[in-house]
């Protein structure tokens, strides 16, 4: 069930994004020939209007076709025959439409209640505080141990003498008062709750601690309905700004020769996070498809051929030549850059396969 939900949602995203380009593609008078759900075989279609509304049989994404999406047509409402500024806008239009699903599912969120970090000094009218795991280190006592993202540490104990945990400050001072012992950690993971052994090490690589775990202070906060989109659309500005930053960051480490910290991950790897994400609580699961929706965002905004971003960039290139691309060049292009990303998606599947399996 958490499978298929997850697989509705990330399809849900793909359909909005090419509704955005319907809906500005509409507003131009630029005509859409057809808007698909899935990749052809047909295996239902309505025209109306001048456009088929199509169910297709490979429901791995969704479609809007345009005339004159590449080469020249002469039609004043093919897609070619727009000025440069209103085809940028219908292309950008499917980028937009993930931030603004992101917006509005954290604005959700928000409504409802979410858990926020907070300081450990943090105090007064908190509802449900507890200690979180934000990251597991690989072969770390943690991963070892079988903690994960998102799991509540309850209670620690060693020699029959338990101690409850309510900020990150009480377990850091525990396991290191106790390096090199075996513990037992109380974990609450969605609805079960269970123990845990391990061993904190005496001298952990630099930067992990002796668990290998990032530790963050949590609880329930939620905002009036007349704030609570205003709060989406922070997040999602904010949340948009740390994932370039990360970007940022991990080309910067490459340029000076250290592994960038970047982990690749293709359908089936996000089909198991959104699973477990749907483990820990519908509140986690709308957070973490709108962070999806943030990371399909900027991947197609980016200048690569075959993504928003590429046709922004052929744009671009249009408006300072003053004449388009060559179609033969542009279609090739395109091609290329296609095959490529189908490679590289077939070679993170099957990573993520060996990795989970």
């Amino acid at each position: 069930m958490l499978i298929l939900i997850a697989f509705i949602s990330l399809m849900g995203l793909i359909i909005l994004h090419e509704l955005g380009h319907f809906v500005l593609a509409k507003k131009f008078g630029v005509k859409v020939e057809e808007f698909g759900i899935g990749y052809p075989p047909r295996i239902f279609g309505k025209k109306i209007g001048e456009t088929i509304y199509s169910l297709n049989l490979l429901p791995f994404g969704a479609f809007v076709k345009m005339p004159g999406e590449i080469g020249d047509v002469e039609n004043k409402s093919s897609f070619s025959h727009q000025v440069v500024w209103k085809r940028a806008v219908i292309a950008f239009g499917g980028v937009l439409s993930f931030w603004i699903m992101a917006a509005i599912l954290f604005s959700f969120v928000f409504s409802i209640g979410t858990q926020v970090a907070i300081d450990d000094n943090q105090a007064g009218n908190l509802v449900n505080p507890k200690v979180q795991i934000a990251g597991v280190a690989s072969d770390s006592p943690a991963e070892q141990a079988g903690l994960k993202l998102g799991d509540t540490i309850k209670m620690v104990e060693i020699g029959g003498v338990s101690t409850e945990v309510g900020k990150v400050k009480e377990l850091q001072d525990f396991t290191n008062q106790h390096l090199g012992q075996e513990i037992s950690l109380t974990v609450e993971r969605g609805k079960e709750v269970f123990v845990l052994k391990l061993t904190p090490r005496i001298s952990p690589p630099d930067g992990e601690g002796p668990v290998g775990v990032s530790l963050v202070r949590t609880a329930i906060k939620s905002y009036p309905w007349y704030q609570a989109p205003w709060q989406g659309i922070v997040s999602t500005v904010n949340m948009t700004g740390a994932i370039l930053e990360g970007y940022g960051q991990a080309i910067k480490n490459v340029v000076s020769g250290v592994p960038s910290g970047v982990q690749m991950t293709g359908p089936i790897g996000i089909f198991q996070m959104l699973s477990q994400a749907g483990q820990l609580g519908a509140s986690y699961f709308i957070q973490f498809v709108g962070m999806i929706a943030i990371y399909i965002a900027i991947f197609n905004v980016l200048p690569i051929p075959a993504v928003d971003g590429g046709k922004l960039m052929f744009l671009l290139i249009e408006a300072i030549r003053k004449r388009p691309i060559p179609e033969k060049i542009e279609q090739n292009v395109t091609a290329v850059f296609f095959m490529a990303l189908l490679l590289l998606m077939v070679f993170v599947t099957v990573k993520d396969i060996i990795r989970i399996f």
